[in-house]
């Protein structure tokens, strides 16, 4: 397992999240990157959501960092308990179908492994526990 990160979902203020947790723990953002940024819009977000944050990414430390994301409108409603996610990147294809497999197994899958943008494999799952997981392997994608 390369690493497991905290994923936090916001309603359209994560931008104003992570100022204020740039300003308790300093550092410069790793990225910002808005859905307009995602060529040919593959998302299909409507156009008076694309400068929503769809990744934000901030080290907390020399080997910790948050990450969080906009919830846009017409996702699952934002509440309490379904705000955050743990994200888990993977150091192999095989790793990333084993451990989604697992996570999932008795629980439910929102998204199944399969290429995205900004990996060659991510899917998404609540455990069986409600403890919701992002599962990638990024492999030789580029993060815009």
């Amino acid at each position: 397992m390369k690493n497991a990160t905290p994923y936090l979902n916001f309603a359209g203020n994560t931008e104003q999240a992570f100022a204020f947790y740039r300003s308790v723990f300093g550092g410069d953002y790793l990225s910002l990157v808005r859905f307009r940024d995602f060529p040919g819009n593959p998302m299909r977000v409507p156009e008076n959501q694309l400068d929503k944050i769809a990744h934000m990414a901030l080290p907390i430390g020399p080997d910790s960092l948050i990450s969080g994301t906009d919830v846009l409108d017409g996702w699952q409603p934002l509440t309490v308990g379904n705000n955050f996610y743990i994200a888990l990147e993977t150091d192999d294809a095989d790793e990333a179908k084993r451990v989604f497999s697992a996570l999932s197994d008795g629980g439910q899958k929102q998204m199944e492994l399969q290429k995205t943008d900004w990996a060659e494999l991510y899917g998404t799952c609540t455990d069986r526990f409600a403890v919701q997981w992002m599962v990638m392997y990024t492999g030789g994608v580029i993060f815009p």
